[in-house]
C-alpha cells in the first residue's frame, strides 16, 4: 500500500495548488520503464515525509493538460511545489538521498 495521492485534472487544484504542505508531484506513465524504477523510492518518500510533505503521482497520458502547463517534455519528472509555486524540477531517475535533499529545501 502506498501513501501517495493519485493526482488528476479534477483534484490537482485542491491537492497541489491549494495545499498548505509542500507537494512533490511525480509525472509518470505506465509505459515508462524509468518511472517504474522510481516508484518504490517515491513510495518510501511518501511514508517518510507523511504529515510534512504531500507526494502525488500524475499520469501524463491521462492528464496531459497539467503536464503541458508545467512544460513536461520527458518522464519521469518530479516537481516540488510550495504554496502553489514550483520550487524545484527534476528530470530522470534520482537517488532517494538526492530527492530527500531537494524536499528538505521546502521544509
Amino acid at each position: 500500500m502506498s501513501a501517495d495521492i493519485i493526482l488528476t485534472e479534477a483534484n490537482f487544484e485542491t491537492e497541489v495548488l491549494s495545499s498548505s504542505l509542500p507537494v512533490l508531484v511525480d509525472f509518470w506513465a505506465e509505459w515508462c520503464g524509468p518511472c517504474r524504477m522510481l516508484t518504490p523510492i517515491i513510495d518510501e518518500l511518501a511514508f517518510e515525509f507523511a504529515g510534512r510533505v504531500k507526494v502525488g503521482k500524475l499520469n501524463v497520458d491521462q492528464n496531459s493538460a497539467i503536464a503541458e502547463r508545467y512544460g513536461i517534455r520527458g518522464i519521469p519528472t518530479l516537481i516540488l511545489l510550495k504554496n502553489g509555486e514550483v520550487v524545484e524540477q527534476i528530470v530522470g531517475v534520482q537517488s532517494k538521498e538526492a530527492l530527500k535533499a531537494v524536499i528538505a529545501k521546502a521544509l
